[in-house]
């Protein structure tokens, strides 16, 4: 299996995916490949988000389809896998320790770069126009691993949140305008994809 060393970039990157959308699958005792879903419209971003780490994805994204369990609705999204390797491997140790994922304890200690909470919040971040305020949504995670998401924004990123229960949708960290408008200034250089200016308010 391959065997690989991160750079700073690409280890932010990796953060905010594994916060955010992505997942890991377990290969092997030791072993795990990334893999990436996105809706049909993010196509770009995967596509970003493979050529950052391009000496572990080879060929072409899949183009799939899904039916939702409760609408019925089908919807259409594209997937990418990596190659399988040790360096994944210890990081799924890391965010699966029970075969769920969760938020780990040490977020502080990984969540370090404004690159990776962009990509985290590009990946589920939603902001609200009108009230000029957004959520970074955490999914079904506990009480205490939300304490753990908003105590690492705040200590490293200087970023004030409150935790909500979305109740269906789980918890999610709301930023107030003003706290917003920092987290964006924070932000945007690193999002760089036109299709998510809306995210940072940036609509004519």
């Amino acid at each position: 299996m391959q065997k690989i060393n991160l750079t700073r970039n690409q280890k932010a990157i990796l953060v905010g995916t594994l916060l955010g959308d992505g997942s890991l699958q377990k290969t092997g005792a030791k072993n795990a490949r990334l893999r990436l879903e996105h809706g049909a419209k993010q196509k770009e971003y995967l596509l970003w988000k493979m050529q950052a780490f391009s000496h572990l994805f080879q060929g072409r994204p899949t183009r799939l389809s899904r039916v939702h369990p409760k609408s019925g609705a089908t919807y259409e999204y594209w997937r990418a896998q990596s190659n399988a390797t040790p360096a994944l491997g210890a990081w799924r140790v890391l965010l699966y320790p029970d075969g769920k994922k969760r938020i780990p304890e040490n977020l502080t200690e990984i969540l370090t770069e404004p690159l990776g909470l962009a990509v985290w919040y590009m990946d589920d971040g939603y902001y609200y126009p009108k009230d000029k305020n957004s959520y970074l949504y955490l999914g079904t995670v506990s009480k205490d691993e939300a304490e753990i998401a908003r105590s690492a924004v705040e200590h490293n990123f200087h970023l004030v949140s409150r935790i909500y229960d979305k109740k269906k949708k789980g918890f999610a960290l709301y930023f107030s305008p003003s706290e917003t408008k920092k987290m964006h200034d924070l932000i945007r250089r690193y999002v760089v994809l036109p299709l998510f200016a809306y995210k940072l308010g940036d609509i004519p």
